[in-house]
């Protein structure tokens, strides 16, 4: 997914899994800032990312995610046991997974690396910061990455 593809009419879509409602509402408005045009899918919890990602109950017809911003801490499934689940899904495994935590715990970080996370990253506690985040993500993922189709992820 490159800059080009964006000029294509391209509309990556992103998978935010967040339970808490400050944390879901700024990264919604600076992913907004980021001036990429994008489709947010949210998920409050481990289980409702699943259903999102595996399109199935009242997600059905959602979008198939190109990325996802997944954070540790969740309802109803930890966010470490998603990661698992989407690693050792074959129609999954190929979505870059970006754990975005409060957590800075060594074991942490090590667990989600082990469980093939594609990075970990500490949430800001600025707006500032977290938006400097967001424009990093857009320009990284979405800028200088090479991303697997789309195809390859059914």
């Amino acid at each position: 997914m490159t800059t080009t593809q964006q000029g294509n009419g391209y509309r990556p879509v992103i998978l935010l899994v967040e339970d808490n409602a400050a944390d879901l509402r700024l990264a919604q408005e600076v992913l907004k800032e980021t001036r990429l045009v994008h489709e947010l899918l949210v998920a409050r919890d481990g289980e409702e990312a699943m259903q999102i990602l595996r399109r199935q109950g009242n997600h059905a017809q959602a979008a198939r995610p190109d990325l996802v911003l997944l954070d540790l801490n969740l309802p109803r499934k930890h966010g470490r046991e998603v990661l698992a689940e989407i690693k050792s899904d074959p129609s999954l495994k190929c979505i870059p997974v970006l754990i975005l935590s409060t957590s800075k715990a060594e074991s942490d970080v090590r667990a989600c690396y082990e469980s093939h996370a594609n990075c970990f990253l500490t949430k800001p506690v600025s707006i500032d910061e977290f938006g400097r985040l967001a424009g990093l993500i857009r320009d990284f993922w979405f800028g200088v990455v090479q991303m697997p189709p789309r195809a390859a992820a059914l």
